[in-house]
């Protein structure tokens, strides 16, 4: 049975911290005396009152969460932060359409990237700062933020861990879970401050650069700039970029135990992370050849150009330096597949993740050898550990799944009049948690203001359950988990 006091508790905690988040824009907005000052005042104190309203509520809950509760908690809280958090848009005028604002706030919040605004250049500096704090927030999870914060809020903080981290497995840092995340927010800072810095060393204004860092890290792929990073025109920001949004798609444990333990051999030695690097290193290598061969692109500019556009879909970033739009339709292939695949889990990244990649190649591999040896034996072996097949029928059917829910939204896009390249890439794009869209109607340069309120509806919704890795949402819609037995 659903601990509703203790649902409610929890809400009320996390719509606190988010009113928090909204005070600092607060802040924002008054250091630039801009129209967006009472927009933030209204929303701080009505999500304030209604945090205590919850928190009332769910007082004397018993102190005990199920998993069920967790699941429950961790979907409920992405669509309340969006509901919340779209009142900005709203109150403020520039955006009028609720569609328009809760797609704009749940693709911050799951580090989509994709925006139905045109010119963000109209923006306020509060409203850009607060577009760019909802990737950060949502980089590595709300709740796991409150977790790593307030540890001792509740019990049964490893269930809500597990109902919204990413990948098929979880490493451990730390025996306790907050121990956990705590050092995994330590290296999330770290990245964070060391991408500001470099952008501000390389030219780009303070509000920006912290802005570009907190989409970088969370792979988001917000933007201050119209042009995103191709509107700097500068090769030292875009090698920034790449470094700092490789990183960002590396799992944050493997990064932890080379950076803070100086475990860089198990880093090499990581399957994982050695299919990243090859990846990465092939696509980049392929497109360059193709840039250099069909559009005169120079070495130099070929090498940047690809491995830019590589790393930013592969980790599901969605910045761009040039319209790849615009290249030759080959490479829309090869973007697609990294926008399919997604970097490491354990990461900021969306997609199917990278392990799950491998751990398929080595399914299909031992299913080659059994047709030439049927009696044989084949375990499939990650990092030395055996996968055992519960791991695989849940692996597979998550690829199920994962296909199945493009298909259902494309072929409803397909019918709301969308171009069906468009239509299947933005919804890739949105399940995956990438940005860009490659098609005829809808380009990696444009906006996706030009969709149908149905289909921005439909995105927000792929949005939400690709953040969560689709059974943690899905699971709601079954029968089962809402009987009391």
């Amino acid at each position: 049975m659903i601990n509703k006091k203790l649902v409610l508790k929890v809400l009320g905690l996390l719509l606190c911290i988010e009113s928090v988040l909204m005070f600092i824009c607060l802040i924002m907005a008054l250091i630039y005396h801009e129209d967006d000052i009472m927009a933030f005042l209204f929303t701080v104190v009505l999500t304030t009152v209604f945090g205590f309203i919850f928190l009332s509520l769910g007082n004397k809950a018993e102190n005990n969460m199920s998993r069920r509760d967790a699941y429950l908690i961790v979907s409920l809280t992405w669509v309340i932060f969006s509901l919340f958090g779209m009142m900005p848009f709203i109150i403020s005028g520039y955006l009028t359409n609720v569609c328009d604002a809760f797609f704009e706030t749940m693709s911050g919040f799951t580090t989509t990237g994709a925006s139905v605004i045109n010119d963000v250049s109209k923006l306020p500096h509060g409203l850009l700062f607060w577009r760019s704090l909802t990737h950060w927030i949502g980089g590595l999870g709300i709740v796991f933020f409150t977790i790593a914060i307030l540890p001792s809020f509740v019990t049964g903080d490893v269930r809500l861990f597990a109902a919204e981290s990413t990948g098929p497995t979880h490493n451990k840092l730390q025996p306790r879970i907050n121990s956990a995340a705590k050092w995994l927010w330590m290296v999330y800072l770290f990245l964070t401050t060391g991408c500001a810095i470099s952008l501000i060393l390389a030219g780009m204004s303070w509000f920006d650069s912290i802005n570009h860092s907190f989409a970088t890290i969370a792979t988001g792929g917000f933007s201050t700039n119209n042009d995103s990073i191709r509107g700097y025109n500068s090769p030292s920001i875009e090698y920034i970029e790449i470094i700092f949004m490789f990183l960002s798609g590396t799992n944050f444990t493997l990064l932890y135990l080379t950076v803070i333990k100086g475990k860089i051999k198990r880093l090499l030695q990581n399957s994982e992370f050695k299919f990243y690097i090859f990846i990465a290193l092939l696509f980049s290598g392929f497109i360059a050849y193709i840039l250099i061969s069909q559009r005169g692109y120079g070495l130099e500019h070929a090498i940047r150009s690809s491995l830019f556009q590589v790393i930013s879909l592969f980790t599901t970033t969605g910045f761009y330096s040039e319209d790849f739009g615009a290249w030759p339709h080959i490479t829309w292939v090869i973007l697609c597949l990294c926008m399919f695949m997604g970097a490491c889990a354990g990461s900021t990244s969306g997609g199917l993740k990278s392990i799950r990649v491998v751990m398929l190649a080595k399914i299909i591999r031992n299913e080659l050898q059994h047709i030439i040896h049927p009696n044989a034996i084949l375990p499939v072996k990650i990092e030395g550990g055996i996968v055992t097949h519960s791991v695989q029928t849940t692996l597979l059917a998550f690829l199920t799944s994962f296909l199945l829910l493009i298909l259902f939204a494309s072929t409803a896009m397909i019918c709301m009049g969308v171009n069906y390249l468009n239509a299947i890439t933005i919804s890739i794009s949105s399940l995956s948690n990438v940005g860009p869209s490659i098609g005829a109607q809808i380009g990696p340069t444009q906006s996706w203001s030009a969709l149908p309120d149905a289909a921005k509806w439909i995105a927000s919704a792929l949005m939400l359950i690709g953040r969560l890795e689709i059974f943690s949402v899905m699971v709601l819609f079954t029968r089962s988990f809402w009987e009391d037995h």
